[in-house]
């Protein structure tokens, strides 16, 4: 079995998704394994990683507008807010959501649906650096 692994960074503008597909197919093409397994994991807790239409960005807003009312920054009920209004709101995102994904590899790629993409979802409100490693398989 061949595995390879590589990580990079992602400047995050503030909350909100942004799309890595991109990223994480160029790291499976150049592991050059055809058939197995690609994992991708963020190094964080205020920011996650989801599985998302990529067709339409109204997808996206809706699902902010539901963290916003599950999760509202400044929530009286929250106790930890060390790092501002936000900071227990961007856990708790993060808990609902997920800090990897795992996905086949078929024909050198992984191996998604027509609409979906992958995606850096960032909790926080102001810019953060954003970690993220590719595990490739197979």
């Amino acid at each position: 079995m061949a595995v390879t692994q590589q990580r990079f960074s992602i400047r995050t503008p503030g909350r909100g998704t942004i799309e890595i597909t991109e990223q994480v197919q160029q790291i499976v093409a150049h592991s050059e394994i055809e058939v197995g397994l690609c994992n991708v994991f963020l190094h964080h807790t205020g920011a996650s990683l989801i599985m998302c239409e990529n067709a339409d960005p109204s997808v996206r807003h809706d699902l902010e507008t539901f963290f916003s009312r599950i999760a509202p920054d400044g929530d009286p009920a929250f106790i930890h807010v060390l790092e501002g209004p936000d900071d227990m709101s961007a856990h708790v995102r993060m808990v609902l959501t997920k800090t990897e994904l795992t996905m086949p590899i078929t024909e050198g790629e992984c191996t998604l649906g027509r609409w979906q993409g992958i995606y850096l979802y960032e909790h926080r409100i102001t810019p953060h650096t954003r970690d993220v490693t590719v595990t490739v398989f197979g």
